[in-house]
């Protein structure tokens, strides 16, 4: 059995992996970090108004306008009215481009997929079961590394 310090290793060696291939996705698409996790969050939620987007990115409102403004300038989004609110703005990405990201990470849904198969069906279920806890747990820590950054800002 692996000692905690190996586990804590590994575990960070396959973040540190995971954060690369983001980079590297990133970077392939001609986006920033960020731009990529809101492009992420606009194909996985439709459309988003530019308060949620802002929300979900932990950006101020104005650091969301000049995303928002460098993903439409790129073609990955499209603005339009809320029709429920005519307000707000919707944020909407475009399918054709979004459909061109699936190519940047087609090699990593590939090599996971390779991975996973390694393992049984009950094995599997608890790789997704971890997925599904493991993410919001990262976006509660994400919250509180902004909160404590506001902060020390304050000061």
């Amino acid at each position: 059995m692996a000692s905690q310090h190996e586990r804590r290793v590994v575990f960070r060696r396959y973040l540190d992996a995971v954060g690369l291939h983001g980079l590297a996705g990133a970077e392939a698409a001609g986006l920033h970090a960020t731009e990529w996790y809101a492009l992420s969050l606009l194909d996985l939620e439709g459309s988003l108004t530019s308060g949620e987007l802002s929300a979900r990115t932990g950006l101020t409102t104005g650091a969301t306008t000049r995303l928002i403004d460098r993903l439409e300038r790129a073609g990955y989004v499209r603005r339009t009215a809320d029709p429920a609110d005519r307000r707000k703005v919707v944020v909407e990405p475009v399918a054709d481009a979004v459909a061109g990201v699936a190519e940047i990470v087609g090699p990593a849904r590939r090599h996971i997929a390779e991975v996973i198969a390694q393992y049984p069906p009950d094995k599997q279920d608890v790789l997704f079961d971890y997925f599904a806890r493991a993410a919001p747990a990262y976006r509660a820590a994400s919250e509180e590394i902004r909160r404590t950054l506001k902060r020390g800002r304050a000061k």
